[in-house]
């Protein structure tokens, strides 16, 4: 009925999976608890290294990598985020601080500064921040997927609702992000009542 030889048949149906093959099924559920576990940040060299580090089991990397490929398995990578830097020049930025970052109350003296977040949703994403040298607490901040003045403003008006400034105008230390030098940045300075000292 089958159109084959009877022989030919009753060796299909009573063969047995190859020695190669049950190794390849062993590797297969090692290499899948490995990747899994790491949330796939691992590649091909790392899980090789750690099959034989765990599982005692010695694999040629292409054997590792085949398997990897055929189930869809690649290890998620960041790259280095590299920011664009400012070639403006920057203008009536005296050094206030001169290096001294000692205070002796609250609100005397702000830091202002930004930070790369990488996240497999959005990609990069931004975060600003203003600590209070005095007790080295951060004050306000501001997350965007997007980095531009509007941020780093963010971050400065929501230290403001955390403290209520008064006395002597705060000196606020930034570097010389695109960010911090804008006029968007300055003029909410000067509305505020704050100053800037820029530092490369």
């Amino acid at each position: 009925m089958l159109g084959i030889a009877r022989s030919t048949f009753d060796s299909l149906v009573s063969a047995t999976p190859s020695q190669r093959r049950i190794e390849t099924q062993s590797i297969t559920q090692a290499i899948d608890q490995l990747y899994h576990d790491a949330n796939g940040i691992y590649g091909a060299p790392k899980i090789q290294f750690l099959l034989k580090q765990d599982y005692d089991l010695t694999v040629g990397i292409k054997r590792v990598q085949r398997i990897m490929a055929a189930h869809g398995w690649r290890s998620i990578t960041v790259k280095k985020y590299r920011p664009a830097s400012n070639h403006e020049v920057v203008f009536d930025r005296s050094n206030l601080l001169n290096q001294d970052f000692k205070t002796t109350s609250m609100n005397q003296k702000w830091l202002a500064d930004m930070t790369y977040v990488y996240t497999i949703k959005e990609g990069w994403t931004y975060l600003a921040s203003v600590m209070d040298l005095w007790s080295r607490r951060i004050i306000g901040y501001a997350y965007a997927t997007k980095m531009d003045a509007n941020l780093v403003i963010k971050a400065l008006n929501n230290a403001t609702l955390n403290r209520q400034i008064k006395g002597e105008p705060i000196i606020v230390h930034t570097d010389l992000g695109s960010q911090y030098t804008s006029f968007a940045f300055e003029n909410k300075l000067h509305e505020l009542g704050l100053i800037q000292f820029v530092q490369s």
